[in-house]
C-alpha cells in the first residue's frame, strides 16, 4: 500500500499518550489506524442521518432491541474467543 508523510499538530500531552500506547505498532499505524477507525465512524453517522430522514428517528424501543442484540453478539464473541483460549492452551 502506498502511503504519503504529512505533518500534522498534535497537542503535546496527547502526543505522548499516543506514543506510550503506539509502542511496538509505531506511531504513524497507530494514527491511521485511528483516522481510518474516524472516517468509519463519521460515514455511519451520514447513513444514520440518512435512514432517519428516510424513516423517521429510531424508536426507545428500538434503540433498546438493537442494544440487546449487540450484548448478545458481545456475549457470544466472548464465549467462542474463551473457547478457543481453552482450546490453543490444551493443545500446548
Amino acid at each position: 500500500m502506498a502511503t504519503k508523510k504529512v505533518t500534522v499538530t498534535i497537542p503535546e500531552d496527547l502526543l505522548e499518550e499516543i506514543r506510550a500506547e503506539a509502542a511496538e505498532r509505531g506511531l504513524s499505524a497507530y494514527v491511521a489506524e485511528a483516522l481510518r477507525f474516524k472516517r468509519d465512524r463519521d460515514r455511519l453517522l451520514e447513513l444514520v442521518n440518512w435512514l432517519e430522514e428516510e424513516y423517521g428517528p429510531v424508536t426507545d424501543d428500538e434503540r433498546a432491541a438493537a442494544i440487546e442484540e449487540l450484548e448478545d453478539l458481545d456475549a457470544e464473541h466472548e464465549r467462542r474467543h474463551a473457547r478457543r483460549k481453552r482450546n490453543a492452551g490444551d493443545a500446548a
